[in-house]
């Protein structure tokens, strides 16, 4: 029964994870020809998707790599920027049995991204392992998988449909921000602070001084830390 159980987990997680695995490959698929832009190689894609699985951390990443940025630079805009994953990957600590390994609760960790999280978070409590194993199985090669196919046709492709596939990652990035913005007034005024703090770093005044990778590592603090404090989270039960 306990083996039957966990087979019948782990394929229900393989049927939840499929829907995620088909937009990461899409969206993977577009990041590989920004990779390829920046002079990455299939063989790099598929290693760096395939212990990287976040779409915005890998994003800076690359951008980072075509600017020659340094490995401090690298660092600390993942940590900066996928600092957010420390904090899901505690929240899902209740819902693990308590029993359940170190090295179980590594992996699991390792693909926590905001799609499995919400997946995750909302099962019956104590969560089955292997449902998050299934959807391991499902997500970390489609993304692997976009990326290095992205690189590839990159270099098949005409140089024109290369350019317009290009855009389709920041229109990715710009699917996503709308609807938020749309029902709150707040993330819409941050969005639009971030738009030309970022057109004001791109000066060549500012760009000749602050490096890519710092560039990411400021805005992401700065703009972060204004929204904290002007407009904080309150918890239920706060006074405000």
């Amino acid at each position: 029964m306990y083996i039957s159980d966990n087979t019948h987990n782990f394929y229900r997680g393989i049927k939840n994870g499929l829907p995620i695995a088909a937009g990461y490959f899409a969206v993977s698929f577009s990041l590989g020809i920004v990779m390829r832009n920046a002079g990455l190689s299939p063989v790099n894609g598929l290693i760096m998707s395939l212990l990287n699985n976040t779409s915005a951390g890998e994003a800076a990443a690359v951008g980072i790599i075509a600017a020659d940025g340094s490995y401090l630079e690298m660092a600390l805009s993942q940590l900066v920027i996928n600092i957010r994953y420390f904090l899901m990957s505690a929240a899902l600590t209740v819902c693990l049995d308590s029993e359940l390994s170190m090295a179980k609760r590594m992996i699991i960790g390792f693909d926590v991204t905001d799609e499995v999280f919400a997946l995750l978070v909302n099962q019956k409590k104590p969560l089955n392992e292997y449902f998050a194993y299934g959807i391991a199985v499902m997500t970390i090669p489609c993304w692997a998988a976009g990326t290095t196919l992205g690189i590839i046709f990159g270099e098949i492709l005409p140089h024109d449909v290369v350019s317009a596939l290009s855009l389709a990652l920041y229109a990715m990035f710009i699917a996503v921000i709308l609807p938020p913005c749309k029902k709150n007034w707040k993330l819409l005024i941050l969005v639009l602070v971030s738009m030309i703090m970022s057109f004001v770093f791109s000066l060549d005044f500012i760009a000749s001084i602050i490096s890519e990778g710092m560039k990411i590592i400021i805005l992401t603090l700065v703009l972060a830390s204004l929204a904290a404090l002007i407009w904080p989270v309150v918890e239920e039960g706060e006074i405000k």
